[in-house]
């Protein structure tokens, strides 16, 4: 096995315990802004809608009080207890911000209330209602609903959800507000903080100054729009933070004489993990696995392949369960075969035949025509990874810098991110459908590629190492990080809208 040896960080050195609190301090503010997030998070474009309604009804209250002649104090207590009666039965405050994140909670639910995938008794529920659902028969015969993401995150959530029940007697349905913010704290911000603290260890062991170890970890903590997206259940995050994990353990075998074997275990198990919530991290799982086969191939079959294995296995498994296929739902979409084309179906709601939203997509569910336009508005337009987080275009820099100047570790970590940057953006605007062509849907950013975070935070590094030295440059990086949180901060309260440059064109009649 060939290895190299490099430098450690030590207690010898004067600026490491420094450094290191600077890490506390950034961590700290990006969990109190993530939760204030999640503990303020409702769907107020329900709420107003609702609100409106509660007014109304209220206004004829009063009239009729008035009309029966009742005393204005009186009529003014009895209106005060219609609004409570009225806001108690429509639940105004929900934690649910979209028809993304309504469908991975109506599975979680639906696992712990009756103990099955099929959603059939809540997606009628007023507010529980989803476009991201899907319809096949059951294993009874009979046709069910379910939601379209893979169960296998929907599975792992379900026991948390099921030990808030049993310690507190409340469910989604009587207080979606109090177990939904819950769940979203006990799930979203653990998960950014694993990644954050990985992410420093990355910039320790890889960083050669204070200042661009310190920028990074700042980049990682308030300029992605992962912190936007920890008030939605989502997959981005966790697929995101097993890619970090990924890369941590990768780098402790890559620069270590003598890997250990549960190295290769969590390597494995970590990417694998990444590829079940990010379906174009299987290109990862691929690379990475080629690249442990050529340092270490007898530990890379002995205790990386079986960290594969186990996730796969959990993968698949809960996917029959529930589906009775081995395919996830977004593979069942036929064009010839109606059977199998899950999307198009049609169900019964307050005495109307409703067909799936997938028979007439609207907006920007429809598709961007132009394959130039596409592409174009995912680089540098108005969803561009690179005009709405511009601190990104550093990582060019410093994939250059690495692959002339770095040791092996470094040319691989380099080969990994120029590999999935480039192969993604070929799926995504070359090999997609036109209704995939969708810049991820109504979001504030090209979600579809959150997941590769870790790795442009990794080859940012040596960028900002090098811009540390002159005052201009530190200048530049400081804009660019400046212009990336305001794309984090825009969408104040649902990561589910539009993003500001769409917004900005759209108002001056550009769109």
């Amino acid at each position: 096995m060939t290895t190299e040896t490099q430098p450690e960080v030590t207690t010898g050195d004067p600026n490491v315990r420094l450094r290191r609190s600077i890490y506390a301090i950034l961590i700290v503010i990006a969990v109190g802004h993530m939760s204030g997030r999640i503990l303020a998070v409702n769907s107020e474009n329900y709420a107003r809608l609702s609100q409106s309604r509660i007014n109304q009804r209220l206004d004829d209250f009063r009239a009729e009080q008035e009309a029966a002649g009742a005393d204005e104090a009186t009529i003014e207590e009895r209106v005060e207890r219609k609004r409570e009666e009225l806001q108690q039965k429509l639940g105004l405050e929900r934690p649910f911000l979209s028809a993304n994140d309504r469908s991975r909670w109506l599975t979680i639910r639906s696992l712990v209330e009756e103990g099955t995938y099929e959603v059939d008794n809540f997606f009628r529920e007023p507010r529980w209602d989803s476009i991201d659902m899907v319809s096949h028969l059951g294993r009874d015969g009979e046709r069910h609903y379910y939601s379209s993401k893979p169960p296998l995150m929907a599975t792992m959530l379900a026991p948390k959800y099921w030990l808030i029940t049993k310690l507190t007697g409340w469910n989604l349905g009587t207080h979606p507000y109090e177990v939904g913010r819950l769940m979203l704290l006990l799930t979203n911000v653990p998960a950014m903080i694993v990644l954050f603290v990985v992410i420093a260890a990355l910039a320790e062991q890889l960083g050669t100054t204070d200042w661009g170890r310190i920028f990074v970890v700042a980049t990682a903590c308030l300029a992605t729009l992962l912190t936007t997206f920890a008030a939605t259940l989502n997959n981005h995050i966790v697929g995101a933070t097993s890619a970090a994990v990924a890369i941590y353990f990768f780098v402790q075998i890559a620069r270590s004489e003598k890997p250990r074997g549960w190295h290769f275990l969590a390597c494995g198990l970590a990417a694998a993990f990444t590829a079940a919530n990010e379906l174009p991290a299987l290109s990862f799982l691929a690379l990475l696995g080629l690249i442990l086969l050529i340092h270490d191939w007898k530990r890379t079959l002995l205790w990386g392949v079986p960290g594969v294995l186990v996730v796969a296995a959990a993968f698949f498994t809960t996917t029959y369960i529930a589906h009775d296929s081995l395919r996830p739902p977004y593979m069942h979409r036929s064009e010839t075969d109606a059977s199998d084309n899950w999307y198009l179906y049609t169900y019964e709601k307050n005495g109307r035949t409703i067909e799936s939203y997938w028979h007439d997509r609207q907006g920007i569910d429809r598709g961007e025509e132009s394959k130039l336009t596409y592409a174009l508005h995912v680089l540098v337009g108005h969803h561009g990874v690179y005009s709405l987080t511009p601190v990104w275009l550093l990582t060019f820099v410093g994939m250059g810098i690495w692959a002339v100047r770095g040791g092996r570790t470094q040319r691989e970590l380099v080969l990994m991110a120029f590999a999935l940057t480039l192969t993604c953006f070929v799926f995504f605007i070359a090999l997609r459908p036109l209704e995939d062509r969708n810049y991820g849907g109504m979001t504030s950013g090209f979600r579809w590629m959150f997941w590769i975070a870790p790795f442009w935070l990794a080859v940012l590094l040596p960028a900002v190492d090098w811009m540390s030295r002159n005052l201009w440059a530190r200048g530049v990086a400081l804009v660019l990080l400046c212009l990336s949180l305001v794309s984090v901060s825009y969408p104040t309260w649902n990561p589910w809208q539009q993003p500001w440059i769409y917004n900005a064109l759209e108002h001056f009649g550009l769109l």
